[in-house]
């Protein structure tokens, strides 16, 4: 079974795709860049500002389908630029907390959509 995963609260794709896609007792969170939902813009600020828009845009989609971030199971971190690796994974350890961590690979890209400093894609497991 799958299901479509849509949230107000994060922003509309900005392509073809899902927010998410829940297939059975995972979902597959789309990777998120710190737009706006309300204005479609990326946020003003550095990437501290960044990290923390994209971090509540994934915490939408995944309580959209009754899941937090206890639930990821492995998580994907696209950077701009590998020097803010420490700023980030200091904000996402603020969000992932527990015994058991995600999985997790972390790299630079050349670039991301509308020149984010950042993205983060997901998975988590509802069993």
């Amino acid at each position: 079974m799958k299901k479509q995963i849509a949230s107000n609260a994060a922003p509309k794709a900005v392509g073809p795709y899902s927010q998410g896609v829940q297939a059975g007792d995972f979902l597959f969170a789309s990777g998120q860049i710190p737009l706006d939902p309300a204005t479609g813009e990326i946020v003003d600020g550095g990437i501290e500002l960044q990290a923390e828009r994209v971090f509540l845009n994934l915490q939408a989609v995944l309580n959209e389908a009754d899941l937090d971030f206890s639930n990821v199971v492995s998580a994907t971190v696209y950077l701009a630029d590998i020097n803010d690796f420490a700023t980030v994974n200091g904000i996402y350890s603020n969000y992932f907390t527990g015994e058991i961590l995600p999985a997790r690979c972390a790299f630079q890209v050349a670039a991301l959509p509308k020149q984010s400093k950042l993205e983060i894609s997901c998975v988590a497991y509802k069993g």
